[in-house]
C-alpha cells in the first residue's frame, strides 16, 4: 500500500509461482454437491452453479499472472455473479477462481478462501504463491487453498480499465503535480480525467464502478462458498483483505466458520486518518532500516543514523526538478524513487536490495530503484501493467466517502510528511483533491466498527513494525471482532505463511484446523 500523487492507499505486491491441472472424475463428484449452506432468495441459480475447473493458463491477464499460473498442481474456473445484486436477473459478470486441492481427500475439512488485499491485488496469484508454502503441511492436507480475483480485478471479467500502459508510464514520469500549491488546478484536472477514463474505458461503465466495492465482493464470496461445497466459510485475509473479511462477517454472520485477519485495516479510519497512520508506519520502518543499514560497512546512507534521512533526501529530492534518465530511455522520478523505497520496506528480506539500489543511485544509476518501483506497480518486463493500481483507486473510491475539504487534505499531507520525513519532497503540502472527489458514482460503504454479534472469534495477526498497516489497527480490529490478537514482533507487512515464523504459522494452523485460539497475549518472535 502506497500513497502517490493521487493519495492512493496501500497495495500489496507479490512475486508468484503457480501451475495447471485438469479435472478428474473424483473432482467432478465433489463439485456436484452444491449449493451448500444458506441460499438468499432469488439467487438460487448462482448458488447452485457448478464450477468448471481446468487449466489456469487461459486466465492470465498480464506478464505476472502468466508466470504465476505456469506451475504445477493448480486449477482454475469462472464464477458467474450478478453485476448488481439489486437486479440478479440482469447483466452477469465473472469472477476468476484458482484452487490448490487438499492432499488428504479423506481428512479434508473444506476450502480456505484467501484474499491478499490491495485493494486490487490478485487473489488467484496470491493463492498460487501460497500453495508452495502449504504443500506438505497440515494446512495443505486439510484444506483446498482457494484464491479469487475480486470483481473487476485481474482475471475477473470485465476488468477495470483506466490508463493504457503508455499513459501509466507517462503518469509515473510526470513531475507537474510535485510543484506545490500553484498547480492544484492542474492536479485536480488530472484526477478528474482519471476518474472519467475509468468510467469510459471499463465495460458497463458507471454501473460496473458502482458495484465494485467490498459490499458486493463479499456477496460474490458467499456465492463462491456455496459452489465450493462449504456450508460455512474459512477465510484468510491479508491487509485490505481484512476489510473484506470483517465485511463478510457482518453481512453473513451465520456463514462464518473461521477467519484469520493479518495486517489489519482499522475499520474506523477514513482515508485521511489511514494516510497519516500509514505515514507513521513507513517512517517507523524506515528508521528500522536505517538502524540495520548504518551497522554495515557498505551502507549507502553512511554510518550515522542521525544524518541518514538527510542523506536519503540528498539522493532523491533532486529528482523532483530533474528526473534521472536511465539507459533504456525511461526516467526515474521522485515518486518512482520513493515508491521503490516504500516497496522494499514491506519486507526485511528486500532491505539489502534497497541498500544496493540507493548506492547505485548515489553513483548515478537509478535502474535498481526503478526495478523496485516496477515491482510495486506490477510492470512486466514487456512494459505491460496489471490493473492493480487502477482497481485500487476504483475500489477505495466506492468503499469510502470522498474527501473534499482541501484544508483537511493539506493538513493530512503535512502530518504524513512529518511522520515519514524521508518521503517529504521539500515542497509545500498540496490541497489538491484526488480522483475519489470526482468519482462518477456514489460510495457504498464507510468506515465504522463492524457489527459481528454471533460470529465465531477471529484470529487477528498484527506485526509490531508493520509499515503499511500499523500494529494498533490489529489491536483495534481484534477488539471489534471479539477475537484473539496474535502479535508478531518484526518489521514486515503481514506474517502468517509469509515469513517462515513457526510460532505464527502453527498458531494459525491450529486455529483453522481445530478452532483452537492461541493463549491471550501470545507474542511470536
Amino acid at each position: 500500500m502506497r500513497t502517490s500523487k493521487r493519495y492512493l492507499p496501500p497495495a500489496v505486491g507479490l512475486l508468484l509461482l503457480s501451475s495447471l491441472i485438469a479435472c478428474s472424475p473424483a473432482e467432478e463428484q465433489r463439485e456436484a454437491s452444491v449449493p451448500a449452506g444458506p441460499v438468499p432468495e432469488g439467487l438460487e441459480g448462482f448458488y447452485s452453479q457448478r464450477l468448471d475447473w481446468g487449466e489456469c493458463e487461459p486466465f492470465a491477464s498480464d506478464a505476472m499472472s502468466r508466470q504465476a499460473f505456469a506451475g504445477e498442481g493448480l486449477e482454475c474456473a469462472r464464477l458467474s455473479v450478478p453485476l448488481s445484486y439489486d437486479d440478479p436477473g440482469g447483466t452477469t459478470i465473472s469472477v476468476g477462481v484458482l484452487r490448490n486441492r487438499a492432499s488428504d481427500e479423506d481428512g479434508r475439512i473444506g476450502s480456505l478462501v484467501m484474499n491478499p488485499g490491495g485493494p486490487g491485488a490478485s487473489g488467484m496469484a496470491a493463492a498460487a504463491q501460497l500453495s508452495g508454502s502449504v504443500d506438505g503441511t497440515e494446512l495443505g492436507e486439510k484444506f483446498d487453498l482457494v484464491g479469487f480475483d475480486p470483481r473487476g480485478i485481474g482475471a475477473s471479467e470485465p476488468s477495470i480499465e483506466c490508463l493504457t500502459d503508455a499513459e501509466m508510464d507517462a503518469d509515473r514520469a510526470d513531475t507537474s503535480a510535485m510543484d506545490g500549491v500553484d498547480d492544484v488546478a492542474d492536479a485536480e484536472a488530472d484526477a478528474r480525467q482519471f476518474a472519467n477514463r475509468c468510467a469510459e474505458r471499463t465495460e458497463h461503465g458507471e454501473q460496473m464502478l458502482a458495484n465494485l466495492g467490498s459490499r458486493d465482493v463479499v456477496r460474490d464470496m458467499d456465492v463462491l462458498r456455496s459452489t465450493l461445497g462449504d456450508e460455512k466459510l474459512s477465510y484468510l485475509g491479508y491487509s485490505y483483505g481484512t476489510r473484506i473479511g470483517y465485511t463478510y462477517a457482518e453481512t453473513f454472520p451465520r456463514n462464518v466458520r473461521a477467519m484469520i485477519l493479518d495486517g489489519a485495516v482499522d475499520p474506523e479510519q477514513d482515508m485521511l486518518d489511514s494516510l497519516v497512520a500509514q505515514g507513521e508506519g513507513f517512517g517507523n520502518t524506515f528508521d528500522k532500516f536505517v538502524e540495520w543499514c548504518v551497522a554495515r560497512e557498505d551502507c549507502a546512507l553512511g554510518t550515522d543514523a542521525a544524518t541518514a534521512v538527510q542523506r536519503y533526501q540528498d539522493l532523491v529530492r533532486p529528482l523532483v526538478d530533474q528526473p534521472a534518465t536511465l539507459a533504456d530511455g525511461r526516467v526515474l522520478s521522485f515518486e518512482d524513487a520513493t515508491t521503490g523505497t516504500v516497496a522494499a520496506l514491506y519486507s526485511q528480506q528486500i532491505w539489502p536490495t534497497l541498500n544496493q539500489a540507493l548506492g547505485a543511485l548515489a553513483n548515478g544509476d537509478g535502474s535498481m530503484m526503478m526495478a523496485l518501483a516496477d515491482m510495486y506497480y506490477e510492470r512486466g518486463p514487456d512494459g505491460t501493467y496489471s490493473t492493480t493500481q487502477e482497481a485500487l483507486v476504483a475500489v477505495r473510491c466506492v468503499d469510502d466517502p470522498p474527501v473534499s475539504d482541501q484544508g483537511e487534505i493539506e493538513r493530512a499531507q503535512a502530518d504524513y510528511y512529518e511522520a515519514a520525513e524521508f518521503l517529504d519532497p521539500g515542497l509545500p503540502p498540496s490541497s489538491a483533491r484526488d480522483a475519489c472527489a470526482f468519482w462518477p458514482v456514489e460510495h457504498t460503504s464507510e468506515p465504522r466498527l463492524p457489527d459481528v454479534e454471533g460470529v465465531p472469534p477471529a484470529l487477528v495477526v498484527s506485526t509490531t513494525d508493520d509499515p503499511a498497516t500499523p500494529y494498533e489497527a490489529g489491536v483495534n480490529l481484534a477488539k471489534a471482532m471479539g477475537g484473539r490478537l496474535l502479535t508478531y514482533e518484526g518489521a514486515q507487512h503481514t506474517a502468517f505463511l509469509s515469513v517462515g515464523n513457526r510460532c505464527v504459522d502453527e498458531a494459525g494452523t491450529d486455529y483453522l484446523v481445530d478452532g483452537e485460539l492461541p493463549p491471550e497475549g501470545t507474542r511470536c518472535r
